[in-house]
């Protein structure tokens, strides 16, 4: 016996304009039947959050599915796999597809040479495909734009419960961005964790789905802008505060990652506040708080 839910869309050319467009959802539980064998032209991401069974893929292996664990069916793969027939299990999926799986695959959040993915938890991108689910009810008018940005939404949840971004993944990347800005190459911060290069790399590429370098840049950037928006600080000092002693360097580093030079990004984005500018820019961690005029 088993339980079943599904609805199927067909988004038009605009929504596919938007990067990414869901075309089905379900929810299912028991002991579903075998899937497969088949090749889709399109992306599927299967959430087992209870129970267990098989997959094969191409090459013909079977591998032992165990909740909570992530399918990952990719366009063009055959593949083959169904819950164990005596305990069954419970499974969520969202069909997908648009121009932006291919930057999700670079970054390392969609994975087609890893079909099965074991999880954390299931329970973040359970609660997104559940969303998913609600959104597509057929009297919805925002229908397609909604479930499509969920699509987005669930491809973050399922990266944030993958089961081999343990704890420590997350601590490399709160140090190297505590100390993003200090004066450190990539093999000064490698050696800190007690790393080498390559194992700071893969762990970086694992967990932030960039190269280490990227990762400081992003960083030091992000600070360069809340700088130059926030303060008065010549551009020379925001370049040393944020760990470039060479202003010139700086400068074409940040036109070529953001597309404006730093005295137009300032230009744009900078803001006279009462009483003058401060060179102290806000934790972004602690965000001040807005009053109303009546609050005292």
């Amino acid at each position: 016996m088993y339980r079943t839910w599904m609805r199927f869309l067909t988004p038009g050319p605009a929504h596919h304009r938007l990067g990414l467009v869901c075309l089905g959802v379900g929810l299912q539980h028991g002991a579903l039947p075998t899937v497969g064998p088949r090749t889709l032209d399109h992306h599927v991401a299967v959430v087992i959050s209870a129970g267990g069974g098989w997959y094969r893929g191409a090459d013909g292996r079977r591998t032992t599915v165990t909740a909570p664990a992530l399918l990952w069916l990719t366009p063009g793969v055959p593949h083959h796999y169904a819950p164990d027939p005596d305990t069954g299990w419970d499974e969520g999926f969202v069909d997908f597809t648009g121009p932006a799986t291919t930057a999700y695959r670079d970054l390392g959040y969609i994975e087609p040479d890893r079909p099965v993915v074991p999880l954390s938890d299931a329970a973040g991108p359970r609660a997104v495909i559940t969303r998913v689910a609600r959104a597509a009810r057929r009297d919805n008018p925002l229908l397609e734009v909604e479930t499509g940005a969920a699509v987005h939404e669930l491809l973050v949840a399922l990266r944030r419960a993958r089961a081999d971004l343990a704890p420590g993944g997350d601590q490399v990347l709160a140090a190297l961005a505590r100390d993003a800005c200090a004066p450190l190459s990539v093999a000064d911060h490698a050696a800190r964790h007690g790393m080498t290069t390559a194992e700071l790399r893969d762990a970086v590429r694992r967990a932030a789905g960039c190269t280490p370098r990227d990762y400081l840049i992003g960083i030091r950037l992000g600070r360069a802008k809340d700088l130059l928006a926030g303060t008065e600080l010549p551009v020379a000092a925001v370049a040393r505060r944020v760990g470039y002693d060479d202003p010139a360097y700086f400068s074409r580093l940040f036109t070529r990652r953001v597309g404006l030079a730093p005295v137009r990004f300032r230009a744009q984005q900078g803001l006279t506040v009462p009483g003058g500018w401060s060179d102290r820019v806000p934790d972004p961690g602690d965000p001040p708080v807005i009053h109303s005029p009546d609050t005292p």
